[in-house]
């Protein structure tokens, strides 16, 4: 349930109607706007009968939640979240641009993948040093040693950097150098590591499961910001469909339908969606065009090379292309 108190409520009132719900052992979440202050309440409910808080001194009036997702809930939360990362920010005002190759494979590979997509404008690079792949023969990834690549190309060219993780001994030696941790859509349902990533305090990135409804996915979302860390950020990346020719469906829809729901920041990842380069530009244009927060882009100096998602990843003559066709898209939708 929420309570929405009355725009001219004090600082006195909203304190005595949090400790109340403090003292039935329910926990408070204050969420303050520029005129209305809502008190989320989250546990169980009952134990507040009696209490008549709905004549509680400020109180204007109660929301039930119906939803079984609470602190994700835009009841809870009315304004759009805005997630503080490194030495940026993702949220509604802002375009925020994710690229890189999707397997970190070497020292040289990642350097030069970081000064391209810096000059193409991106503010973060994506790599991955732990790869889930389908097969147990398919390269898994540098592990430490690539984020120690990660960190010196942060600090050579000023991108922030996200890597996957996929356990919590990978939680554990990424949070040493990332600036955001990324949970894969074969681990968005993997509760322990969720709560882990939530106990760390670090940015998350959270992708949608291969066929996880959005109400999953949201209450993925909600195992993290229980555990105390709220700077989280969806990410929609296809899910699984009877369809063949992509090798996701990327479900364009679920943007407005989060943005909707949640006050959570959400972006998306075309590459992975489709598996191929040549949609990537198209549906990076629709994203901007139904309001999400950013896109994820697999960029990679010699795609015919690569170890991992090759023929989804752009070259960086291609990515040059595509952040410069991108805006005026971003630019009519109110967005730097």
């Amino acid at each position: 349930m929420i309570i929405i108190m009355k725009p001219n409520a004090s600082l006195e009132a909203v304190e005595k109607v949090t400790s109340l719900i403090q003292s039935k052992g329910l926990q408070a979440h204050l969420s303050k706007g520029d005129e209305v202050t809502i008190v989320g309440v989250v546990g169980d409910k009952t134990k507040l009968q009696g209490s008549n808080i709905e004549i509680s001194d400020g109180v204007d009036k109660i929301v039930n939640v119906t939803e079984s997702y609470k602190l994700v809930n835009k009841k809870f939360h009315p304004e759009s979240s805005v997630i503080p990362v490194g030495n940026t920010e993702i949220g509604p005002n802002t375009f925020t641009v994710m690229a890189g190759p999707c397997a970190i494979e070497n020292h040289d590979q990642l350097i030069q993948s970081a000064y391209a997509v810096k000059k193409a404008g991106a503010t973060f690079l994506r790599g991955g040093a732990y790869k889930p792949r389908t097969s147990p023969y398919s390269f898994q990834g540098l592990e430490e040693e690539g984020l120690k690549y990660m960190k010196e190309a942060r600090e050579v060219t000023g991108l922030n950097i996200i890597c996957e993780v996929t356990s919590l001994r990978a939680m554990e030696t990424a949070v040493k150098y990332v600036d955001m941790l990324q949970i894969g859509a074969r681990n968005m349902q993997n509760f322990e590591l969720l709560k882990e990533v939530g106990k760390s305090g670090i940015p998350v990135l959270l992708k949608r499961g291969l066929a996880a409804t959005i109400d999953e996915w949201l209450n993925a979302a909600e195992y993290i910001i229980s555990e105390g860390n709220p700077n989280i950020v969806l990410c929609e990346r296809g899910i699984r469909t009877y369809e063949t020719a992509t090798r996701n469906t990327l479900d364009i829809s679920a943007i407005p339908v989060v943005r909707a729901k949640s006050h959570l920041p959400i972006i998306v990842d075309p590459s992975h969606a489709t598996g191929v380069r040549v949609y990537v530009e198209p549906l990076s244009k629709a994203a901007v065009a139904v309001g999400a927060d950013g896109l994820m882009i697999e960029v990679h100096p010699c795609p015919a090379c690569a170890m991992s998602d090759g023929p989804q990843s752009l070259t960086f003559e291609q990515f040059d292309v595509l952040m410069e066709d991108l805006k005026p898209y971003v630019e009519l939708a109110g967005r730097k």
